[in-house]
């Protein structure tokens, strides 16, 4: 290997002109959109899984207009489900900026939000099965308590959940993490897109996009860890 070659490369890369502020400020919006965008993910795939588990739960026992909007509201979210898991992210991050958005040049507030409903609609599944796994039994102590259904499943059934699927919500943050590689497709000077404007410059790939990879590998390996604690700690709480 040429080392004296290498690190003319490195010193053109990324300290000439200080070209390494295009990783850092790329890796702020990309910490930036992934953050937002599992916290919005999060807020609509609890209301949707709420909304379909009480569909699923309670169905027969609701009549007259109950009846009606609840299944007019697990319809709404099964149709969203279908179209946001059926279709690609890319495709959909698009969608918003060109189309929905078009007016709108905050390409990072668009990419929290097309990122934020796709990883929505994911959430909800976890979400739902983590309800559906809390015994019965654990309603019919809600009911017997004097508590309804709403407040049944805000006190009782949603924290108990909540903690069942909390190591499957932080791997889902890792997976968006990852997703938002192409927030670059609607010109979000994201990571992965401060690799490539340091490449349009220097005209050389290797130690951008290996930059770029390392500081993904670096921070998936992080949560990874982090998500192995948490369910380590877990474990250790229901003993």
């Amino acid at each position: 290997m040429d080392w004296e070659n290498l690190k003319r490369q490195f010193y053109i890369n990324f300290i000439e002109e200080d070209r390494w502020r295009f990783l850092t400020s790329g890796l702020a919006n990309t910490l930036q959109i992934t953050l937002l965008a599992v916290l919005l993910g999060i807020v609509i795939g609890v209301v949707v899984a709420i909304v379909r588990s009480t569909y699923d739960k309670t169905i027969g026992e609701t009549w007259g207009m109950g009846r009606f909007f609840l299944r007019l509201a697990d319809l709404i979210c099964r149709v969203y489900l279908t179209v946001i898991r059926g279709t690609p992210v890319v495709v959909q991050l698009m969608i918003m900026y060109y189309i929905i958005f078009a007016s709108s040049r905050n390409g990072v507030a668009v990419a929290t939000l097309a990122f934020g409903v796709n990883s929505g609609a994911y959430v909800a599944e976890i979400f739902r099965a983590g309800i559906m796994s809390i015994d019965q039994g654990q309603f019919e102590a809600g009911r017997s308590l004097g508590l309804n259904y709403v407040q049944t499943m805000r006190y009782v059934i949603v924290p108990q959940a909540f903690k069942n699927v909390l190591p499957s919500l932080a791997n889902e943050f890792i997976v968006l993490l990852k997703e938002t590689s192409v927030a670059g497709y609607v010109t979000v000077r994201d990571l992965t897109m401060g690799g490539n404007t340091i490449r349009s410059v220097t005209y050389s790939a290797f130690l951008p996009l290996i930059a770029v990879a390392l500081i993904y590998l670096a921070m998936v390996m992080f949560f990874t860890w982090l998500v192995g604690k948490l369910e380590r700690r877990l474990r250790n709480s229901e003993r």
